[in-house]
């Protein structure tokens, strides 16, 4: 049995989702930080494009909103950052 191209880059982006979850519940990273929706965003980003490609719409529509999601809160902690308030 051989790994596809297609199944390791949608690992990659599950292990990235995955470490962003796991960190936080350690208390590595806040959910409210740049880091974790990050992670968020590259990883559910991978999938979404994955199931694009496989036409799996339930899992598209799981992954776009995840990663639109993930795309807003990191928005909105950079315009945050850049008018100098906390959070």
């Amino acid at each position: 049995m051989s790994i596809t191209a297609i199944q390791l880059v949608s690992v990659v982006g599950s292990l990235l989702i995955l470490a962003a979850y796991a960190a936080n519940l350690l208390g590595v990273l806040s959910a409210s930080g740049v880091k974790y929706s990050l992670l968020n965003l590259i990883g559910s980003g991978i999938l979404s494009a994955i199931a694009v490609i496989e036409d799996q719409w339930g899992f598209l529509l799981l992954e776009g909103a995840w990663t639109l999601i993930s795309a807003g809160a990191l928005a909105r902690l950079t315009f945050r950052r850049i008018r100098g308030e906390d959070g």
